[in-house]
């Protein structure tokens, strides 16, 4: 019996360039071009890159915010892009999301009692009088005043905008929540409060994350697995420790070596990458990251490597580089 809550397979959206006058369409950027992973219940993956590598865009393709250009989504063995209007909006109660700006996902013309109240009230769950009971418990959870309910987006401080952004996210009892970079957008200090919130909610609930961030240092924290995106694709896949201990992908090493160490007499080897992130509507051939790779041979500029299982390193280990085992 499958046990996966979430299953994404070879998961593509692509956006048209237009141009001219009558916009045609010129080109397409790859914002997710061909990635597959999975999640249980209960489960966090962490979905980590550079900003432009499409994590968030993975995101909102899962949730059929976005249509996809191919692959396939299914949660709990239903497919996404298969449901129709009604179905798929019976099912976003067990979806939802938290998005990274708490000021804009906000609307600053409703009060937070509003808010909070607009998820039951588009499910038509509930009486106004247990919908008002349920913001309070909302509030209670998220670690706010039940006075906050009369006051606006604008009269919070970040951290208090994203703890409203949370509490409408579980507001319907949901089984899967897309966290898109929950705290970037917050002070160093804030960013703890926030992410301990998240792991005790999912404890109580027995939420599943898709954990997208570009900070390594954060998802460390809260992930049981990490997938390493590049331009579009997954380059290196497993669980969170070997990540870490154990990278063996030179984009991932990378990304590891930027992390600040609080020890000042820490004399860590930095690798520092040369050049741009490539464009999106022209990716290079062959592997996607040869142009920045320190590693690279002729068989990277041609062919591109398959996201498969490293031999000898722990079970569930992938990486998509040809030179693994040799660097």
């Amino acid at each position: 019996m499958n046990d996966y809550l979430l299953e994404v397979k070879h998961l593509k959206k692509y956006f048209p360039v237009r141009s001219g006058v009558l916009r045609r369409q010129t080109a397409k950027v790859h914002a997710v071009d061909d990635i597959s992973f999975s999640i249980r219940a209960g489960e966090t993956l962490g979905l980590v890159g550079e900003s432009g590598c499409g994590k968030t865009t993975v995101g909102r393709t899962v949730l059929r915010l976005f249509e996809p250009s191919g692959g396939d989504v299914s949660f709990k063995g239903r497919h996404l892009f298969s449901l129709k209007k009604r179905e798929l909006m019976d099912l976003r109660k067990k979806m939802q999301m938290i998005f990274q700006d708490p000021f804009e996902s906000l609307n600053s013309r409703h009060t937070v009692g509003y808010i909070l109240e607009e998820p039951f009230s588009i499910h038509g769950i509930g009486t106004p009088q247990e919908r008002r009971s349920e913001v309070k418990q909302l509030l209670d959870r998220v670690g706010l005043p039940y006075r906050s309910v009369d006051r606006y987006a604008h009269e919070f401080s970040g951290g208090q905008r994203q703890r409203i952004g949370i509490a409408r996210a579980i507001a319907l009892n949901p089984e899967l929540i897309v966290c898109d970079e929950p705290v970037s957008a917050l002070d160093v200090s804030i960013q703890s409060q926030i992410l301990n919130l998240l792991l005790d909610l999912q404890q109580e609930m027995n939420l599943s994350y898709l954990f997208i961030a570009h900070d390594l240092a954060v998802v460390k924290h809260v992930s049981d697995n990490v997938a390493v995106m590049y331009l579009g694709k997954i380059v290196e896949y497993t669980d969170g420790d070997t990540i870490y201990k154990q990278p063996v992908h030179p984009y991932t090493r990378a990304l590891l070596s930027a992390i600040p160490v609080p020890d000042p007499l820490s004399k860590r080897e930095k690798t520092i990458l040369k050049g741009d992130v490539p464009s999106p509507i022209n990716p290079p051939p062959g592997c996607r990251f040869h142009t920045r790779c320190p590693f690279v041979v002729d068989k990277c500029k041609k062919e591109a490597p398959a996201l498969i299982e490293v031999q000898g390193g722990n079970a569930g280990h992938f990486a998509a580089c040809h030179r693994v085992g040799e660097i």
